[in-house]
């Protein structure tokens, strides 16, 4: 029997009093995730639980059943992988946003607040040229990747992730990466003067690095549970380790990482995967950037778009009996815009109904979703 994993990112939330003390997911009307818990269960599980960061990379890992000992210590290596590019032992690679910063220097927004998808485009562009030990890479929007040749102090730099850091001085947040290296300093202060372009409305533009990694070799899908997989998403991560597992990685025509992809294109391509593989687990990122923008009604309306096009389209065209969970890999909260360790509700049922199935933590998951079923 062939298994189907949905991933809602950051699905999970905090309840609303003006809702009655409702999630997002339990205001949204879903009603083909109801007929899947009558047939099956719905559950409040900790993906990350208190050993992982809630993070996508780490969480997603989990869910695919990668050992915490394997998992990278972060995930701009897999982004690069998923655009088509390697590093040596002798690079590394880091995140990096454009973000937005008032006129006291604190940070306004991590995603390019105020300028449009051309515009974060351009500022990419004016920036990619600044320094030839550093390469410059631009992804999508606001995300862009760093690579530069391996140096310890920047590989063991903690800096806080920028979606978690709205509202603090951008100068405290930076300090430790800018003192560890002088390429990276003066890389951020030459940007700094390029973005001036764009300043408007008592916001300006700087680059934000974080998230450094290095080349890292993880375990095949098929090695770890003898089952061809294959990956469905559009955002950098899911694609990133899709293609490091050794997983088919399709993108569909009109997917975007957003709440505006097209839904019926990853569920004709989730249809399609489930007839030539044994696993196929689909990626939505809406829900997570909803969450990030403090938009919980976006959310909520993500959510019942996935359920109404996407969940609809794959039950009615798949004939045969399929194991189905639908979960997030992390809490995001629409109040905080932040991250969480907390539960979030997983569905999992056969498509059947041919008997009740009871998840109590991540590990059911992985055992539901891999065995073998007749």
């Amino acid at each position: 029997m062939r298994s189907l994993l949905v991933i809602i990112d950051g699905l999970g939330d905090d309840s609303f009093a003006a809702w009655q003390g409702r999630t997002p997911f339990e205001k949204a009307r879903h009603k083909n995730m109801d007929e899947l818990i009558a047939k099956g269960c719905l559950q409040e599980i900790s993906i990350c639980e208190n050993d992982i960061v809630p993070e996508s990379c780490s969480c997603i890992l989990r869910l695919l059943g990668v050992a915490k000992e394997d998992m990278p210590q972060n995930r701009a290596y897999l982004e690069l992988l998923a655009n088509g590019r390697d590093v040596s032992e002798y690079e590394m690679v880091l995140r990096c946003n454009l973000v937005a910063v008032d006129e006291a220097g604190y940070l306004a927004g991590f995603n390019g607040m105020g300028l449009t998808v051309v515009q974060m485009e351009e500022a990419s562009k004016i920036c990619n040229d600044i320094l030839k030990e550093i390469e410059f890479i631009h992804l999508s929007e606001y995300r862009n990747l760093l690579i530069m040749s391996k140096e310890s102090k920047v590989l063991n730099c903690k800096i806080k992730p920028p979606h978690e850091s709205v509202g603090e001085h951008l100068e405290e947040l930076l300090a430790d990466l800018k003192n560890s290296s002088l390429a990276v300093k003066y890389l951020l202060q030459k940007a700094e003067e390029r973005l001036k372009k764009f300043t408007h409305d008592g916001l300006h533009y700087a680059l934000y690095p974080w998230g450094t990694s290095q080349r890292q070799t993880l375990p095949s899908f098929y090695n770890l549970h003898k089952l061809r997989g294959a990956v469905v998403c559009k955002a950098e991560i899911a694609r990133g380790i899709g293609k490091a597992l050794g997983m088919e990685v399709c993108v569909p025509r009109g997917a975007t990482g957003d709440v505006d992809t097209d839904l019926r294109s990853k569920a004709k391509a989730t249809v399609e995967l489930l007839q030539q593989y044994d696993f196929v687990v689909t990626h939505f990122n809406g829900t997570d950037e909803a969450a990030h923008r403090y938009d919980a009604l976006e959310k909520v309306a993500f959510i019942e778009r996935i359920d109404k096009v996407f969940l609809s389209t794959v039950l009615d065209a798949v004939q045969e009996p399929l194991k189905i969970v639908i979960c997030g890999d992390h809490v995001t909260s629409s109040v905080t815009g932040k991250h969480d360790r907390g539960t979030g509700p997983v569905i999992s049922a056969f498509s059947d109904g041919r008997s009740r199935v009871k998840l109590e933590n991540y590990r059911d998951i992985i055992k539901f979703l891999m065995k073998e079923c007749d």
